[in-house]
């Protein structure tokens, strides 16, 4: 197994076209440690693997899936609505599935007058655009009002949140560079 997870962190930073300095520079970790890793000279924490993961914009889970299962197309009979803990907005994944996919695209409806997620940031950009209702995105200082059909694009580097202000529900596309699973 540790062999499979270092021939894949190995593969994957050369298939991004980075050096082992360039992960050391994302990841935190110093070039020699990378290097034992892919390697299979050094095992690795859990949370090791998570920051080499997010360095790398696949989800921890990637290191563990074992074939390669492409699945691009997404009937709307398969959809299914999920919820994540800590917010009351419900998702819809609409992305497409295989290895190497770096996007990840949603449709969210967020509750009535609340507030989506916290301040944050995280590598990548994202791609909002409103179906229904209306959500206020606030990226740094900045407060964006958008009405259905209005889209924004932002990089997810700045502080952002979005929010719902109205007695309705707010439903979106949302499209990320990171995939989130």
């Amino acid at each position: 197994m540790i062999n499979e997870i270092s021939q894949k962190i190995k593969t994957l930073r050369k298939q991004q076209n980075l050096t082992l300095k360039d992960l050391s520079e994302k990841s935190g970790f110093s070039v020699s440690f990378l290097s034992q890793v892919e390697n299979g000279t050094s095992s690795l924490a859990i949370m090791s693997l998570k920051k080499i993961a997010d360095a790398l914009n696949v989800p921890i889970i990637y290191f563990f899936q074992e074939y390669e299962d492409n699945k691009y197309l997404v009937k709307s009979e398969d959809h299914k609505t999920f919820e994540l803990e800590g917010t009351p907005s419900k998702f819809i994944r609409i992305s497409g599935d295989f290895p190497s996919r770096t996007m990840e695209t949603l449709i969210v409806t967020i509750a009535p007058e609340t507030e989506h997620g916290q301040s944050m940031t995280h590598a990548g950009e994202e791609f909002v655009y409103v179906f229904e209702g209306v959500l206020i995105v606030t990226i740094g200082d900045t407060d964006y009002l958008l009405k259905a059909g209005d889209s924004i694009h932002y990089p997810s580097t700045i502080s952002h949140v979005w929010k719902n202000p109205l007695k309705q529900e707010a439903r979106i596309l949302s499209t990320t560079s990171n995939r989130i699973f």
